[in-house]
């Protein structure tokens, strides 16, 4: 009898536990996003919840991306492994099915609030159809958060990324 009612107990539980949380929105800052998520997913140090999914998104074009969370956002965040262009190379590959994510600027760095010392480097990219040189640009734009290269990381833990995806043209406003 005590374990029936550890079962509806637990089933109850795990009904509850899916329940979207209402007025939840995921809106990290740059530096919540770098100092935070990503250095606890580099040091190995599980969230209780699953905020952030890990999957390779070069393997989707934008559109096909798995949507995360509140999809009435029109943003979605992943850990992703960096991949390599060239196996010797530090060139990214950002190769999609259908087209390319290019960089635009430079990386800019994201500080820390407490120090005064660079935490992560951002990366604007925009998504392009087709092949390179030949394509056409979208409204697609993505961010991708790193951690800065140091002496003390090893190859492995500087390759980890968050890439935060955005389709500007159903955004309220634009990701800066």
């Amino acid at each position: 009898m005590d374990i029936d009612k550890m079962h509806v107990t637990s089933r109850k539980q795990v009904d509850e536990e899916d329940i979207p949380l209402p007025g939840f929105r995921f809106h990290p800052t740059d530096e919540e996003l770098v100092g935070f998520y990503l250095r606890r997913k580099v040091d190995k140090k599980p969230l209780e919840i699953d905020l952030i999914r890990q999957i390779d998104i070069y393997k989707y074009d934008p559109w096909d991306l798995p949507q995360t969370h509140d999809v009435r956002d029109n943003e979605w965040y992943f850990f992703c492994k960096r991949g390599r262009k060239y196996r010797n190379s530090i060139r990214p590959n950002r190769v999609t099915g259908s087209g390319f994510w290019k960089a635009t600027g430079i990386d800019r760095p994201i500080y820390s609030s407490v120090g005064s010392g660079c935490i992560g480097l951002k990366k604007s990219l925009v998504y392009y159809r087709g092949s390179a040189g030949k394509g056409t640009k979208t409204e697609w734009m993505m961010h991708e958060f790193r951690l800065p290269p140091s002496s003390h990381m090893t190859h492995n833990q500087n390759a980890k990324s968050i890439n935060h995806t955005d389709d500007k043209s159903f955004s309220h406003e634009a990701v800066s």
